[in-house]
């Protein structure tokens, strides 16, 4: 059903995943996965196996996987390198810019969640699991459709840090829905990942080249 590869660009190493019958030739939607915390360092080994891949085998999706590894302690302490590296992978020749995707889980959540607030224009919809973020900035997402995921029971990133950011972007007129997964811990990325519907949803979203809402930041006393 798929093929995957191991490459590395610059500093960073990735899995690459693609439909068994791939073409150079022809366009394709691209997800961006971030994984956890527990896949950081330089084997990239705890990628292929990691419970995406695991999980989302069994959907035939004829989606492009680009999934790089973090060798940092945080998304966030080379986020300027996980910048270019996704921009790298939407520039690919067989890449269809309107069907752009991120899906991310805990460490990975955060990031997603930051990332598409910083690239609104890149996003057609993103897939946040158990994680949170600037919910005062969640404007930026007004335009990019959000499907977060998030256990009530998970004691390291709180539910309510996904529900802030769903609620703040659905005030802000934004298309953002929240599956809160009963008597789920921290491993809400299950629950995700072997959701047919979402992967249904994700691919049907489609980057229409509207502008990002305004960020808010000139209301100094608010915000300092």
């Amino acid at each position: 059903m798929y093929i995957t590869e191991m490459h590395s660009y610059k500093k960073l190493k990735y899995i690459l995943r693609k439909p068994a019958d791939f073409r150079t030739d022809e366009k394709y939607p691209i997800i961006i996965f971030l994984h956890g915390a527990g896949g950081r360092g330089d084997d990239i080994d705890k990628i292929a196996t990691n419970p995406f891949f695991v999980e989302s085998e069994r959907f035939d999706n004829n989606a492009v996987v680009f999934a790089p590894q973090c060798y940092a302690d945080s998304w966030f302490d080379i986020f300027e390198q996980l910048q270019e590296f996704i921009e790298y992978a939407i520039n690919s020749e067989f890449c269809d810019r309107a069907r752009v995707y991120m899906i991310g889980a805990s460490m990975g959540g955060y990031a997603t969640w930051q990332m598409a607030m910083s690239h609104p224009e890149w996003f057609a919809a993103i897939v946040p699991v158990c994680g949170g973020g600037m919910y005062w900035n969640a404007g930026r997402l007004k335009n990019v459709a959000v499907w977060a995921f998030h256990g009530d029971e998970d004691p390291v990133v709180y539910c309510e840090e996904s529900r802030k950011m769903v609620d703040a972007v659905n005030k802000c007129g934004g298309d953002a829905r929240l599956t809160v997964c009963c008597g789920v811990g921290h491993n809400s990325w299950i629950n995700a990942y072997t959701c047919g519907e979402m992967y249904d949803w994700l691919l049907s979203k489609r980057v229409y080249g509207a502008a990002p809402e305004a960020d808010g930041f000139d209301n100094s006393k608010q915000y300092g």
